[in-house]
């Protein structure tokens, strides 16, 4: 073993990145395999799969949608056999759309909850046979959870649920000693950021101007920004860090 190999911080793990196609996952899969880990990528569509596998190199790509229970049973028979341990869960996937109140559909609503709320239940669930003891499980949280945006509301409750799952998880593992804790990025540039504006490049420039005006650093992050956070929660580098919400945002949260 090299020194180089031998400072990495997921030497000869097995990490799990839900959401791993684009943006946050992405660019936290990469920084995991080129930290060491064997990293498997879900996404729903095959031919972002591939292609985010061949970015990310020492990786596995699954085709998986996450609110379904039977293809995340199927996820985890492929891992159980191939590894028969995850070491660090990146519960990642998930997204929203902006809807006001007044206008919010139910099934805009279930949609939304079965997205960020159910799949993350299942997928931290349906992992507990598979986590190694002293595994790291990082939830993909986000300020909107703590914080007011017009027409986010629902969105915004989802991810609220998700640190409340974090509060509780560590407390149902504590004799696991699995580390679960969420990240909770501000605006960062990611697809599913600038999409929100709609197709036309200049409506998205200005959406993330706006968000930049809204961040005590002046500026929206970067997905690569979000990986490094996500990394410090996978390593052994925080050990001792359990059941927080780690803000990856610029600053906005905290005025």
């Amino acid at each position: 073993m090299t020194a180089t190999q031998a400072t990495r911080k997921l030497e000869g793990k097995i990490a799990l990145v839900t959401g791993g196609t684009t943006g946050i996952g992405l660019a936290t899969a990469k920084r995991f395999a080129a930290e060491g880990a064997h990293v498997y990528i879900t996404g729903r569509r095959q031919a972002e799969l591939d292609a985010a596998v061949a970015a990310v190199g020492s990786a596995t790509g699954v085709q998986v949608d996450s609110t379904s229970l039977e293809q995340l049973d199927q996820l985890y028979s492929q891992i159980g056999t191939a590894h028969g341990h995850i070491d660090v869960l990146f519960v990642n996937a998930g997204g929203g759309s902006m809807v006001p109140l007044g206008e919010i559909s139910e099934q805009h609503f279930d949609d939304t909850f079965d997205r960020n709320v159910k799949s993350v239940l299942f997928t931290v669930q349906k992992a507990l046979p598979l986590l190694a003891a002293k595994a790291s499980v990082i939830l993909t949280g986000s300020t909107a959870g703590s914080s007011g945006t017009a027409a986010f509301s629902v969105y915004a409750a989802s991810k609220a649920a998700v640190r409340a799952f974090a509060r509780n998880w560590i407390l149902d593992l504590k004799d696991r000693q699995v580390r679960v804790n969420t990240i909770s990025p501000g605006a960062t540039r990611t697809p599913g950021l600038v999409d929100l504006a709609g197709p036309d490049a200049a409506h998205q420039q200005g959406l993330l101007d706006y968000l930049a005006s809204l961040i005590p650093m002046g500026r929206v992050g970067e997905a690569d920004e979000i990986a490094s956070a996500a990394l410090f929660l996978a390593s052994d580098d925080a050990s001792f860090v359990n059941g927080i919400e780690l803000f990856v945002d610029g600053g906005q949260a905290q005025i």
